[in-house]
């Protein structure tokens, strides 16, 4: 079982801290809105406590739902969007499996051949996997990339076969417009780091479910997360 942050010092209970980050995460809400929200339930905890408890334990909770997911699929989807991070145009890697889910996200100045074979090298080593195909957009430094970093992997850029990495960057969009933007290139990275193992946890594809079906996972979803937090180790009261 994965072990559970530690929560030593805080004097609130995890219930509250995983309730806050979860929030946050899922939904496109700024840190005074979800203290707005914890008042409403009697809760006073401000803004700012929230947004240490986000980036103390976003990424510890991400890490941990990666963990228990299934390895990746062996068809991977690349994609790069721009991103504007205090008036200057980066861009936002990304790589997702056949399935749709994340396998990293890289924020990078450029997206010429050097930083897609960084984006390459660091994608195998975060995933310890060889893919069977890679299928990206018509850039050129994609295909230079490959031939350096994986030229025995097939490599396919047609256009409009990598719909599925380009719709995944639609809750990032999302969230960039909530937050009026990234204000550096770390705290894009951070954020979008957890962000993108949290976020589509409590995302499943709900237009392929009835609603029983939908209602079922996501109770199983929830369970995990409690499980990842610490929140289903606390004793139950009569």
């Amino acid at each position: 079982m994965d072990s559970v942050p530690s929560y030593r010092g805080h004097r609130y209970p995890v219930e509250v801290i995983s309730h806050c980050v979860w929030l946050y995460f899922r939904f496109p809400l700024s840190f005074r809105e979800v203290e707005e929200l914890m008042l409403q339930r009697g809760v006073i905890v401000s803004h700012e406590t929230v947004r240490r408890w986000c980036l103390k334990f976003g990424q510890s909770y991400a890490n941990a739902l990666h963990r228990r997911r299934a390895r990746p699929g062996d068809k991977w989807h690349l994609d790069e969007v721009f991103v504007r991070i205090n008036g200057e145009r980066k861009y936002l890697w990304r790589a997702v499996d056949a399935d749709g889910n994340v396998l990293d996200i890289l924020v990078q100045s450029r997206r010429d051949k050097a930083a897609a074979r960084r984006f390459f090298r660091r994608l195998l080593q975060k995933t310890r996997a060889v893919p069977r195909v890679v299928v990206t957009g018509r850039l050129r430094s994609y295909g230079a990339a490959h031939r350096q970093v994986m030229p025995s992997v097939e490599h396919r850029c047609p256009k409009g076969l990598n719909n599925r990495a380009e719709n995944s960057h639609q809750p990032t969009r999302q969230r960039e417009r909530a937050m009026k933007g990234f204000r550096s290139v770390g705290g894009a990275q951070r954020f979008l780091a957890a962000f993108s193992g949290i976020s589509p946890h409590f995302r499943p594809h709900r237009h392929l479910m009835t609603a029983s079906n939908y209602r079922t996972e996501m109770t199983i979803r929830f369970a995990i997360w409690d499980q990842i937090t610490g929140a289903a180790n606390l004793p139950t009261t009569a």
